[in-house]
């Protein structure tokens, strides 16, 4: 199901993202507008997860149907099987970016591996490896394990960005202090085990892409 609506939840990164959006937006629209070099008159509008739309959560072609987005180059389906990322949040600003946020609250969240069946298994290996060499990676590094929930953020922002030209970013969103599921202390801790994910990948740290930006938020800024 490509539209999937959620209960508001009482922990973790899906919590304080849908507390950060439909609470406190500036706290993150702050942090964004110089990484994205825009003036503080610019308007952000957030499309999920929205309250009053069941704090929904989209993936696939609802994804694009909600930023109004066509890929009139290379289609969604010719690059990824349906069943691709859910986006924790989705927006997009009055210049016309499209944001996609991925949020984390706890360090072995990063940690993931590629579950799908054989026939979508070989489309994905074959994006992922476009990706990767687009990103200078070595090829004997396979992207469906280990961290393949950052790789195909990655992927999906290579799609939209560099093959139909989709003025996208990809914000990682790292909760700090969130008590509630033992995660990061502090933002060091956080970096460390982005570091990790990088060299996994191959990726040279700093240079994953320059749309494509970390935000560290300390969760107790959310509790006052």
């Amino acid at each position: 199901m490509p539209h999937l609506l959620q209960k508001p939840a009482i922990k973790g990164s899906q919590h304080w993202l849908q507390e950060l959006v439909n609470r406190r937006p500036d706290l993150l629209e702050d942090t964004l507008r110089p990484r994205l070099q825009l003036s503080n008159n610019d308007i952000f509008n957030w499309l999920s997860p929205l309250e009053a739309d069941g704090y929904a959560e989209y993936r696939d072609e609802a994804f694009l149907e909600l930023l109004s987005i066509h890929l009139e180059k290379r289609s969604l389906g010719s690059f990824w099987p349906p069943g691709g990322p859910v986006w924790d949040g989705l927006g997009v600003t009055i210049r016309g970016d499209v944001i996609l946020i991925e949020a984390k609250a706890h360090s072995a969240e990063l940690a993931s591996s590629c579950q799908a069946k054989p026939q979508s298994l070989t489309l994905i290996k074959n994006s992922l490896a476009e990706v990767a060499k687009f990103y200078g990676t070595p090829a004997t590094v396979d992207w469906s394990q280990c961290y393949y929930q950052y790789a195909n953020r990655l992927a999906h922002l290579y799609l939209l960005r560099e093959l139909n030209d989709v003025p996208a970013w990809l914000v990682f969103l790292y909760f700090v202090k969130a008590d509630d599921v033992a995660g990061p202390k502090s933002v060091e801790e956080w970096r460390s085990g982005i570091e990790a994910m990088h060299t996994h990948l191959g990726l040279r740290v700093g240079e994953a892409n320059t749309h494509v930006v970390d935000v560290f938020l300390d969760v107790a800024l959310l509790r006052t």
